[in-house]
């Protein structure tokens, strides 16, 4: 009798694991612009940073989503209608990446926000995501390519970057510090070889671009990829809520 009831518990034990389903798995939700957003074909060898942050990802337990759009600001990107769908499929323990900065900062186009809006907004993001139990990352812009005729790089996002660091401290989330050590990166190759981290091109050198390029803030592949780097880093010694050994492919040993 003992043995027939251990049968059956075995016997229900295995049917439950095999209709349990694989264990879902965790999600990244990248958020902001053009600096960071995937590319189309045509437009290489323009690349946005969120293309090569995925190559740090451990895909075997998680999934990332580049959401971020070409000349979106934290306004237009609600206004739009991008980030409601985003909202509606976070899970508990979700990391949400959000960069803006580049176009709330312009007065001149449509998409600008104000100061004041742009730290609204801002919480906004934040407060939504936490509702969800996910996990919000404030990234501070990416740096311009802006050199004076001295060689020294220009900070062309000393207001709106100041905000982010503003918005992140008071909201208690973790802060990614992309503008200054962009800046760094750029001030260590100098003005003419920080040109290989940004989309310049000369004419006839690329397909797509047959008269050539000279983009001081979307970069090349090179340039991506040492902004991805820069974001991985923070990340993975801030560690914010614990995601860095559910997310992040093991960081080499030297």
């Amino acid at each position: 009798m003992k043995n027939n009831i251990r049968y059956i518990l075995l016997l229900l034990a295995l049917v439950g694991f095999a209709f349990s389903g694989p264990t879902p798995k965790r999600q990244i939700f990248l958020v902001g612009d053009s600096t960071m957003s995937e590319k189309r074909v045509t437009a290489y060898p323009e690349t946005g940073w969120g293309m090569m942050f995925s190559k740090f990802i451990d895909t075997s337990n998680t999934v990332i989503y580049n959401h971020a759009q070409n000349g979106r600001s934290t306004k237009s990107f609600v206004e739009e209608n991008r980030w409601a769908p985003i909202v509606d499929k976070l899970q508990p323990g979700d990391l949400v990446l959000i960069q803006f900065g580049h176009n709330d900062e312009v007065p001149t186009k449509p998409q600008a926000t104000t100061q004041k809006q742009f730290q609204i907004n801002l919480a906004k993001y934040i407060r939504d995501t936490k509702a969800k139990k996910a996990i919000p990352v404030l990234i501070t812009p990416a740096a311009r390519r802006s050199f004076d005729a001295e060689g020294n790089l220009q900070d062309t996002h000393q207001v709106y970057s100041a905000l982010v660091r503003k918005v992140a401290k008071k909201e208690g989330v973790t802060l990614v510090e992309l503008d200054k050590k962009s800046q760094a990166v750029l001030e260590s190759f100098g003005p003419e070889n920080s040109k290989w981290l940004f989309n310049h091109l000369k004419p006839g050198q690329h397909p797509n671009y047959p008269e050539g390029k000279v983009d001081d803030t979307h970069f090349s592949e090179l340039g991506a990829r040492k902004m991805a780097e820069i974001v991985y880093k923070e990340l993975n010694s801030q560690n914010p809520g614990g995601i860095a050994v559910h997310f992040f492919k093991p960081v080499p040993k030297k």
